[in-house]
């Protein structure tokens, strides 16, 4: 059974990854990514931050922080990293730790790209932040006869290609290498990142934080959630993701991803959010050896990057980002290598922040229930004298454009076209 399963893994891959596009409705390939850099600004010193737009799908645009090293402070003919951030639910670049780790990035020496997902900050109608619920959390019904999930595999098909495009941005820079691009992802965040690097294999290194607990039990957290861009999305892969005729969408998702490259899981022993207490050490190391054992059979030992997955479970800990500490950045300079901060000595030199206190001081927003000990207020981030970056610097538009373009920005925008779209495919039947 393991030489079959190993074979028709390695047969299956372009099938699979075919299959998750089509179900998704990602264009391939991608739109044309017509970025524009808007403005420029210095958030702190020898740090540079683009406020830009890039195109993604459904002739939507996407506003975005391009954080990057002063081009002074670096050797002639060096190229960089490129990180992508993908917020959780109800954040977006102006959460604390996607400006946090944009400034911490380049800083250590690497480009990095945070974005509005679809419904937040100036993707909001309101250009609101932390909207609860969020607008991308209607349940909405689409024509008959299309299935319940259609709707929710267009969204999560838009936040797929958000991210996508991110990449092709970073793999746009001259002064940034191709090969040395990674995602670091949280809680909603790392659900669109860990089904993008399972298609997406220009990007070489993934940190799921807060997330990964991708199973096939019909009771698992993605299953059971109501919300459409990680519920709906998840359901429609239950038949596509097969082996030997039986679902295994997990699997083929950190399989797919082992082809990839490396994986980095970042969880809470106390994370109720993503169900830990059934997705504990155990769970992953019985999921890390059938990925070892598939990927290391004499029919597919060419299939996997011999990466599969590392797994990190802090003890009493609950949802957080947890790549801003020493250990995500350890292991993001092992894969992708940054310019300065490149070794681990030259991490720990750096010194951390405790994050509820550098919130307190800088009058930084946080909800309440994340601002605990247990979650991202007790976080020690890496690096000291960071600056709480006002709201207001991290608009990438200003008003009068904003307005102009707001049919290509808001969620609302987004789900007229989408309703069309799909009334456009029943007439078509």
């Amino acid at each position: 059974m393991l030489a079959a399963t190993a074979a028709h893994a390695q047969d299956s891959a372009d099938a699979w990854r075919a299959s998750i596009r089509h179900a998704l409705y990602i264009d391939h390939p991608l739109p044309a990514l017509h970025a524009k850099v808007w403005s420029t600004f210095s958030p702190t010193p020898g740090v540079l931050a683009d406020r830009i737009t890039y195109a993604t799908s459904d002739g939507m645009i996407v506003p975005a922080i391009v954080y990057r090293p002063d081009p002074k402070l670096i050797p002639p003919h060096t190229r960089l990293p490129g990180i992508v951030v993908v917020n959780g639910h109800g954040s977006d670049k102006f959460g604390w730790y996607a400006f946090y780790s944009g400034m911490m990035f380049a800083k250590a020496g690497a480009v990095v790209i945070t974005y509005d997902p679809i419904g937040e900050g100036e993707r909001n109608a309101q250009r609101l932040s932390m909207q609860n619920p969020s607008p991308h959390d209607a349940d909405v019904d689409p024509p008959a006869p299309l299935p319940h999930d259609d709707w929710g595999q267009r969204l999560a098909g838009l936040m797929q290609t958000d991210l996508m495009q991110a990449v092709s941005y970073l793999d746009a820079q001259p002064g940034v290498d191709p090969a040395r691009i990674g995602v670091v992802a949280y809680s909603m965040g790392a659900f669109v990142a860990g089904i993008t690097g399972a298609i997406d294999p220009r990007i070489h290194a993934i940190i799921l934080s807060g997330g990964g607990t991708f199973d096939d039990a019909p009771v698992g957290y993605f299953d059971k959630g109501n919300k459409p861009c990680q519920s709906s999305p998840y359901h429609a892969l239950t038949p596509l993701l097969t082996i030997d005729g039986q679902p295994e969408r997990g699997f083929i998702l950190f399989l797919l991803n082992a082809q990839r490259g490396p994986l980095l899981l970042m969880n809470g022993q106390a994370d109720s959010v993503m169900d830990i207490a059934h997705h504990d050490a155990a769970w992953f190391a019985a999921l890390h050896a059938r990925l070892t054992a598939t990927c290391t059979d004499a029919a597919s030992r060419t299939t996997c990057q011999n990466s599969f997955f590392t797994g990190i479970i802090y003890p009493g800990i609950s949802h957080r980002t947890s790549w801003v500490n020493r250990d995500g950045l350890h292991w993001l300079n092992a894969q992708l290598h940054f310019a300065f901060w490149n070794t681990d000595a030259k991490i720990d030199a750096q010194g951390t922040t405790h994050i509820s206190t550098w919130i307190t001081a800088n009058h930084v927003t946080i909800s309440p229930s994340y601002f605990r000990e247990d979650r991202e207020g007790g976080l020690d981030a890496v690096g000291t004298g960071l600056p709480g970056i006002p709201r207001a610097d991290l608009m990438v538009l200003p008003d009068a454009d904003w307005l102009r373009l707001k049919d290509q920005l808001t969620y609302e925008s987004w789900a007229t076209k989408t309703m069309a779209s799909e009334k456009l495919a029943v007439a078509s039947q």
